[in-house]
């Protein structure tokens, strides 16, 4: 088998994240193209982790054994198609398919602006926003199982439910086909800079932060627990003393207390400690077990 993509051994993942921070990659590989990725996972003996722009994402401090792949433009491709689409891969930042489709007067797509991250991990979370998630607007999608097969997913194959996908985790997604309809760019582009200005009036975008770190609960849970229909997480961080709290170098944002920061000096074990304390708090006292967003994967004290 020759591959044609990069491998490095020992490559420091973490701090190429969002939140800067964290461990090494033992192999990486960034594959030239989508034929050289089913090679190296039909011939690899065990599994893989796959990332893209790792933007929610904390790598913990030991860092990752074994392989791990992650996508760059070769998988960002972004092309509008009949029908009011566009083909987008997975490596195609969120906000990068936004403005494409705006100018092309495909209107729905506009909360894909206030999403960071790719394609890719929008679709392994069913990421959304104002009021939209990806499975509002997903005809299918191409991923590679672990053994390096290709499969074509809707939505009801993937069970896509709020912040949830049932795919397991080594599956990789290669490519979705997003639905929107036709609208005025003009407006579109108003609605685009509209949720822009929201999200830098309400949210650290500015800092070394992953996006939210914590799903809204349900409204089961809310009633289980007593507490008001829509409550919403932050609201719940906040009753709790959560707005500021630091451990070490990681801090729950002031602007937005369901953001965590690396303030500077933060380690993947601060963020991840910071993170379990809130939910202890919550959990104790309000009844409700939070569930993360940020993906956390790899070796760590927490996890001895």
């Amino acid at each position: 088998m020759a591959i044609r993509g990069k491998i490095t051994d020992n490559a420091p993942l973490g701090a190429q994240g969002w939140f800067k921070c964290g461990g090494a990659a033992e192999r990486l590989f960034k594959p030239a193209d989508q034929q050289d990725l089913q090679e190296i996972l039909a011939s690899w003996p065990g599994d893989c982790h796959v990332f893209g722009a790792l933007s929610n994402t904390i790598i913990r401090d030991g860092g990752l054994p074994g392989l791990t792949v992650r996508l760059g433009r070769e998988f960002a491709q972004i092309e509008v198609i009949p029908d009011h689409c566009v083909s987008v891969g997975a490596f195609a930042l969120d906000a990068n398919v936004a403005k494409v489709v705006a100018d092309a007067g495909i209107s729905g797509l506009e909360f894909l602006s206030g999403i960071p991250g790719t394609i890719g991990g929008a679709l392994r979370m069913n990421a959304g926003c104002y009021g939209r998630e990806i499975k509002d607007v997903l005809l299918f999608c191409e991923a590679l199982s672990p053994d390096g097969a290709l499969h074509k997913l809707t939505p009801h194959d993937m069970h896509l439910s709020y912040r949830h996908n049932d795919l397991p985790e080594g599956w990789i997604f290669l490519r979705a086909v997003l639905q929107g309809e036709q609208g005025d760019p003009e407006a579109i582009r108003r609605q685009l800079h509209d949720i822009k200005q929201k999200r830098e009036e309400s949210q650290p975008i500015r800092e070394k932060t992953g996006g939210s770190t914590f799903a809204n609960p349900s409204e089961a849970e809310l009633d289980g627990a007593g507490l008001a229909a829509g409550t919403k997480v932050w609201q719940l961080i906040d009753r709790v003393g959560g707005r500021g709290l630091r451990v070490g170098g990681a801090q729950m944002s002031e602007k937005h207390c369901n953001f965590m920061i690396n303030t500077g000096s933060a380690t993947a074990t601060d963020l991840e400690r910071l993170g379990e304390e809130v939910r202890r708090r919550v959990r104790e006292a309000c009844g409700i077990t939070l569930r993360w967003e940020i993906r956390r994967i790899g070796r760590g004290a927490l996890q001895e």
